[in-house]
C-alpha cells in the first residue's frame, strides 16, 4: 500500500470514528499515533508524541484563543443579550416577521463580541425565542431564525475559528477578521431577506407586532454603546494597525470584564464561573488542536497533500471546477461533522491545494468558513439545531429543521457571491493599514 493510499484511508478512518461518537481529538491522535508507527515504527510513533503536544499547543499567537473566549464570556455574563436584543426590536420589530429579523441583527451584533457559533445560540435563544413565542411566532420560524443567526458568530470577528484557520495555514488572522466583515453583513442581510420573503408567503407564521417610537429607540441605542465602543476598539485597531491580533484579543477581554462589572451582574460566583467557563472552552479547544497535530504529521510523512495535488493538476480541472469540488465536499462533509473538526481535519491537505492554485487564502479562509457555517445548520446533525431546542422545552428537532431551508438557501446564495466577487472579502484587508 503506497503511503498516500494509507493516510487517505487513515483520513477515512478518523471519519468514521467520529461518526461512531469518538471524541474528536481523540480519533484525530489515534488515527495519526498508529498510522505514524506504521510508517516509522514505534520510535517514530513516540517521538511525535512526545514532541507534538508541545508544538501545537506553543505558538505565541494562540494566545489569542483564551483571551477571545474570554470576551465572549464575560460578554454573556453581562447581559449584554438582552438590550442588543431591545435596540435592533426597536427599529425592526413592528414589520411583520420583524422579531425573527431582531434576533438575527442580535445574533450578529452578539457574534461581534462573542466568537463562537454555540454560545451565540445559547444565549440569544434565551432571550429571543421567549418574545417570539408570547408574540405568536411558529415555533419552526422562531427556532430556525435563532439557529441560522447563531451562524454568525463563527464568521463576524472575532472568530475562534478563523484564529485556527490563521493558525494552520500561517494566514494574517487580522486580514481574516477584517476580511470577514463584509460577508458577515451580507449574511445578515439575506437571512433577514429570507424571513421577510418566507413571512410573505406565510404570514400566519409571524403576527404584526406594535411598532416603537423615536423616543424608545434613543433610549434603548444608549444601552448599548459600551457594545459598539468595545467592537470599534477591537476591531478598528486591527484595521488601524494600532494592536495586533493578539494585543486585540486582551483590550476585548478587560473591555468585556468591565462592561460585565458595571452592568451590575458580575458578583464573586459569576467571575469565578465565568473564569471556570473560559478555562474549560480553552482546554477544549487545545486538546483539539493536540490531536489535530498528531494527525496532521502522519498526513505530511504520507504525503497525501502533495499526492492530492499531482491528482488535480494531472486531471485537466479548472482552478474553479476545482474550489467548487471543494467547497461541495465541505458542505457533504458539515452534515455529519461539527465546524471546528472539520477545519482541523481538512485545512492541512486541502489549504496546500488552494495555494498551488493561486487562490487567495484570506479569500479561500472565509469561503471555508462559510461553508462551515452551512454545516452547523444542516441536518441532520448540525451543531446550532440542538442547541436551540435545548433552549426550547417542548420542541421537537423535526420543527426546527422544518424551518432552517429558506436559511441555507440564503447560505448559499452568499456563497455564490463570494466565490463570484472575491472584493467583497478582499476590499477591506487590502485598505488596512
Amino acid at each position: 500500500m503506497s503511503s498516500a493510499l494509507l493516510g487517505f484511508l487513515g483520513f477515512v478512518i478518523a471519519l468514521v470514528l467520529i461518526a461512531f461518537g469518538f471524541p474528536v481529538a481523540v480519533a484525530m491522535a489515534v488515527v495519526g499515533v498508529a498510522g505514524f508507527w506504521l510508517l516509522n515504527g514505534w520510535t517514530g510513533a513516540a517521538f511525535i508524541l512526545g514532541s507534538s503536544p508541545f508544538e501545537a499547543i506553543f505558538p505565541y499567537s494562540l494566545s489569542v484563543v483564551p483571551l477571545f473566549v474570554m470576551m465572549g464570556v464575560f460578554a454573556a455574563r453581562a447581559g449584554l443579550s438582552r438590550s442588543l436584543f431591545d435596540v435592533v426590536n426597536s427599529f425592526f420589530g413592528h414589520i411583520r416577521g420583524g422579531l425573527a429579523v431582531t434576533a438575527v441583527g442580535a445574533c450578529a451584533l452578539f457574534g461581534a463580541i462573542c466568537g463562537s457559533s454555540l454560545a451565540t445560540v445559547a444565549t440569544m435563544g434565551r432571550v429571543a425565542i421567549p418574545e417570539m413565542k408570547r408574540h405568536g411566532y411558529s415555533n419552526s420560524l422562531s427556532s430556525a431564525a435563532i439557529a441560522a443567526g447563531g451562524t454568525l458568530g463563527v464568521l463576524i470577528p472575532p472568530s475562534i475559528l478563523l484564529v485556527i484557520y490563521g493558525i494552520l495555514t500561517q494566514t494574517s488572522i487580522g486580514q481574516l477578521f477584517i476580511g470577514a466583515i463584509i460577508p458577515g453583513i451580507l449574511g445578515t442581510v439575506l437571512y433577514a431577506a429570507a424571513i421577510i420573503i418566507r413571512v410573505r408567503m406565510r404570514p400566519e407564521l409571524a403576527p404584526p407586532t406594535p411598532k416603537t417610537d423615536w423616543s424608545a429607540r434613543v433610549a434603548s441605542l444608549g444601552r448599548v454603546w459600551g457594545v459598539a465602543l468595545l467592537f470599534a476598539l477591537v476591531i478598528g485597531g486591527i484595521y488601524l494597525g494600532l494592536f495586533s491580533p493578539t494585543e486585540a484579543a486582551a483590550v476585548g477581554a478587560v473591555g468585556a470584564f468591565v462592561l460585565a462589572l458595571f452592568s451590575g451582574e458580575l458578583d464573586r460566583k459569576a467571575f469565578w464561573g465565568a473564569v471556570s467557563e473560559t478555562a474549560s472552552l480553552t482546554g477544549m479547544i487545545f486538546f483539539i488542536l493536540i490531536g489535530a497535530s498528531l494527525f496532521n504529521y502522519f498526513l505530511e510523512t504520507t504525503g497525501l497533500p502533495n499526492g492530492l495535488i499531482s491528482l488535480i493538476q494531472g486531471s485537466g480541472l479548472s482552478p474553479t471546477a476545482v474550489l467548487v469540488l471543494i467547497l461541495i465536499f465541505y458542505v457533504m462533509l458539515g452534515c455529519f461533522m461539527d465546524s471546528m473538526s472539520m477545519i482541523l481535519l481538512t485545512v492541512p491537505f486541502l489549504a496546500p491545494v488552494a495555494q498551488t492554485l493561486g487562490y487567495d487564502m484570506v479569500w479561500f479562509g472565509i469561503l471555508v468558513v462559510t461553508v462551515a457555517e452551512i454545516g452547523l445548520i444542516t441536518p441532520p446533525v448540525g451543531m446550532n439545531l440542538f442547541v436551540v431546542q435545548a433552549s426550547m422545552p417542548g420542541l421537537t428537532q423535526r420543527t426546527v429543521a422544518s424551518g432552517i431551508l429558506p436559511f441555507i438557501l440564503a447560505d448559499l446564495i452568499r456563497l455564490i457571491l463570494l466565490v463570484a466577487v472575491p472584493a467583497l472579502t478582499l476590499w477591506l484587508p487590502s485598505k488596512m493599514f
